[in-house]
């Protein structure tokens, strides 16, 4: 289950405030020690670390980690590629349209909720 394969395969993420890294690895598809090695290569990904040094990642994580295993393994950029990537202009405006379509859906979801009521 850890090959690397396209996004509409992983499973859903729970509604949990943290995730371990195993549980991480698996709604990912992506080994621990790969996981290890990207918090050293990305600084936007800083799990929070309590008891013995164990990690805990937030749901923010878990995304970026998603957007990360794409970059590198379905659209080929290298790992300073990817880097590069996530700190452009582009991503902050791939961010802006994701979070306005978010704020859409949510807008078309309560309103099926009123005709449903």
């Amino acid at each position: 289950m850890l090959e690397p394969s396209n996004n509409n395969e992983l499973p859903p993420i729970p509604a949990k405030r943290y995730f371990t890294i195993g549980e991480v690895s698996e709604l990912c598809a992506v080994k621990p020690h790969v996981l290890r090695y990207w918090e050293q290569e990305f600084s936007e990904l800083a799990p929070v670390k309590r008891r013995g040094n164990r990690r805990y990642y937030q749901r923010h994580d878990v995304l970026m980690i998603r957007q990360i295993r794409s970059l590198l393994y379905e659209q080929g950029y290298t790992i300073g590629g990817a880097r590069a990537h996530l700190s452009s202009d582009d991503a902050k405006e791939d961010s802006t349209r994701t979070k306005q379509l978010i704020h859409q859906m949510i807008g078309e979801l309560e309103d099926i909720l009123e005709i449903l009521k």
